[in-house]
């Protein structure tokens, strides 16, 4: 059960859904009291409006009426109130002589009762004697106790039957008036709200789970592909390549890239097989030379002379065996980082000196001239001992691959921040489209000529890893029948 929950397409559909819930709990919440307040304000606008209604209302009709009848209804009992049936307004009216007061507590109670709204509405005296009413609750009044003058206040009273209302109330010179509206109202609103978030946030939580399993379900489809794909390659069926679905997304990415890293998986198991191949044909050319020998020797006795040549030979094929080896162990070590790199200031002018002098023994039973064509004094930092193995092995594939009697140039210079120092030759060259793979491993244009001249195929390689290893690169330019040149690029900062 645990371990579904470990998928990526659950934590997906499970984020989803978190997110979702907590979107509509906020906006739900955000939501409730937002219209809260709306209705609360929107409700004591439309109180205060209606109190300055019936002031405006009184004082206009009040104008019109003696003074000494004009708030008669003092004396006389309130209108019926005005849950009553309006026949309690016809009958009080029959009952009532005409009264310019009267008439204005009728229109009242009309505007009362063509009011859409349960307004109430009292107005008092100076003294609190209720003098109209359009509404009956027993004796409750709506008197909240002193307000300010002409100001309105706004308030909630709770009524004796437990119903809030919403009271607005303004006093004047000669009366109080007070509107009312039971909270009721306003908290069925807000239930029925709450009400349908109940039912909506669940019904939307059940959509969003569904929704988010089958998205990250169908996202995630391709990268089951990519892994079954994966599973399926070998080191026997390398060149086999992930499906693309043709769009650069990120699962198009991944996909390149893996095909990226399985061509690359590819090429290297292609270079370990052919350098096993080249390893174990240079070693055993040695040893099969070896023991023929041996064998010669041991078929029938021979002269100390004849001897002494079988273990020269022997020696000679000992030694290029060892040079094998020891480049191999080179290379091993360079691969998995651990030769030692002394980093120190070297002179390389001094450098090429030194290497002048065991050209000069290398190229002497070849004649071959050795010059230098330009000798600056160029100091950098790095390894004295790699990088005379470095230029060594450049100037032995010059001379070896030089006719007799031809040239093998030296150049030290400084240009563009880098240290340039070029072993160039006049022999056999390299042609065009083999140039790029000369440094690989046991890589040689001329397999039985090299063979023969004692070269194993590694020294280019070495040469090239001791150039990147002081942050410079190896350029050649060739060609064929004329000569090669090898520049090396070492930055001098």
């Amino acid at each position: 059960m645990l371990a579904i929950f470990k998928s990526i397409r659950m934590k997906l559909t499970f984020w989803y859904t978190f997110i979702l819930l907590s979107t509509l709990v906020a906006f739900g919440l955000v939501a409730y009291t937002y219209s809260s307040e709306k209705l609360q304000e929107n409700l004591d606008r439309s109180l205060q409006n209606e109190v300055k209604w019936v002031n405006n209302f009184i004082k206009a009709k009040a104008g019109k009426v003696k003074p000494s009848k004009k708030f008669a209804l003092k004396k006389k009992p309130p209108l019926p109130a005005a849950i009553e049936a309006p026949a309690a307004l016809e009958e009080t009216t029959e009952q009532t002589d005409p009264d310019p007061d009267a008439d204005i507590w009728n229109q009242i109670y009309e505007h009362t009762l063509l009011n859409p709204k349960k307004t109430m509405i009292e107005v008092t005296d100076t003294s609190g004697i209720v003098i109209f009413r359009s509404y009956s609750v027993a004796d409750e009044s709506l008197m909240i106790g002193a307000t300010p003058l002409n100001t309105i206040k706004t308030t909630t009273l709770p009524s004796a039957q437990g119903q809030d209302l919403r009271v607005a109330a303004m006093t004047t010179e000669k009366f109080s008036i007070y509107v009312a509206y039971p909270l009721a109202e306003l908290k069925d609103v807000l239930e029925n709200l709450f009400s349908i978030f109940l039912i909506f946030v669940p019904i939307a939580l059940a959509i969003s789970i569904a929704g988010g399993y089958i998205l990250a379900y169908t996202s995630l489809r391709p990268v089951d592909l990519v892994t079954r794909t994966a599973l399926r390659i070998t080191a026997e069926n390398l060149d086999q390549q992930i499906p693309h679905h043709g769009v650069d997304d990120e699962i198009g990415r991944l996909v390149s890239t893996f095909n990226n890293m399985i061509k690359r998986l590819h090429d290297s198991f292609d270079k370990i097989k052919q350098f096993t191949i080249d390893a174990s044909h240079e070693l055993r050319t040695p040893l099969t030379i070896m023991r023929g020998e041996a064998e010669l020797a041991l078929r029938n006795p021979k002269e100390a002379d004849e001897y002494r040549r079988v273990l020269a030979s022997n020696l000679e094929e000992i030694l290029r065996l060892s040079a094998i080896i020891d480049s191999l162990h080179t290379l091993s070590k360079a691969d998995q980082g651990q030769d030692v790199f002394s980093v120190e200031p070297t002179n390389l002018r001094d450098l090429v000196e030194e290497l002048y002098e065991d050209c000069e023994m290398l190229a002497s039973k070849k004649q071959i001239a050795i010059e230098v064509k330009k000798k600056e004094s160029v100091s950098i930092m790095g390894d004295k001992a790699r990088l005379r193995q470095l230029f060594l092995n450049l100037i032995d594939n010059a001379i070896k691959y030089t006719p007799e009697r031809g040239t093998v140039s030296l150049l030290l210079e400084r240009q563009n921040g880098f240290a340039i120092v070029q072993v160039a030759d006049t022999g056999i060259g390299i042609p065009k489209d083999e140039q790029g793979k000369i440094f690989d491993r046991f890589y040689r244009v001329d397999k039985a000529r090299s063979r023969e001249m004692g070269g194993s195929g590694l020294g280019l390689s070495i040469a090239k890893w001791i150039a990147e290893l002081h942050h410079g690169h190896i350029e050649v330019e060739s060609e064929p029948k004329k000569g090669s040149t090898f520049s090396v690029f070492l930055p001098i900062e």
